[in-house]
């Protein structure tokens, strides 16, 4: 890939990441990516067709540092929920942690509205999910464990928007250190 078109994929999912996808102009996105219309028409046939590449931006940022960096590295399961969970903390309060979770907001924003960018968001959680899953089995066994996978991944969403909604990062916080209690003090 070109180092142009990284750059306005970059540039573009920071907007996406402050406006969300509908508010975001293709206007917005050359003037922030100081590029013309025929030179945007180059890298990508449509907004749309950007979006999708912005999508696939997120989740590889997330298959690199949650699942290569969390679940992928030889730790014990009680340090990889502590890695999870310091890693939500960290990726969600930088560089805004006013914006809220790129994942989640244009889950909530596209997922009812397109399919392709829907399933490409989904694949990330389902991954996160999974591999969460075995970490809480290891620690709590095989008792619910997706169900409890899937809870953990919700409190952490709902924290993220709450604290977006709030302008307080102590709510995020508050969230993690009850998941920490719950799963990793009751594991020991």
């Amino acid at each position: 890939m070109s180092d142009k078109k990284e750059q306005i994929i970059e540039t573009t999912a920071a907007l996406i990441h402050f406006k969300g996808y509908e508010s975001t102009k293709l206007s917005d996105i050359m003037e922030a990516s100081e590029i013309g219309k025929g030179q945007f028409y180059h890298y990508f046939s449509s907004k749309r067709d950007l979006g999708l590449h912005v999508v696939d931006y997120y989740v590889n940022i997330g298959r690199e540092q949650l699942i290569s960096g969390v679940f992928d590295l030889p730790d014990t399961s009680e340090q990889k929920m502590v890695n999870m969970l310091q890693w939500a903390v960290r990726y969600h309060n930088y560089p805004s942690k006013n914006s809220g979770c790129p994942f989640g907001n244009l889950a909530l924003e596209m997922s009812e509205h397109d399919e392709e960018f829907r399933k490409r968001i989904h694949a990330l959680f389902e991954e996160w999910i999974g591999r969460l899953e075995l970490v809480i089995k290891d620690l709590q066994g095989e008792h619910q464990a997706l169900q409890k996978a899937r809870a953990v991944v919700a409190q952490i969403q709902g924290g993220i928007l709450l604290m977006k909604n709030y302008q307080d990062d102590r709510i995020l916080g508050d969230i993690i250190d009850r998941i920490h209690s719950q799963y990793i003090t009751e594991a020991i």
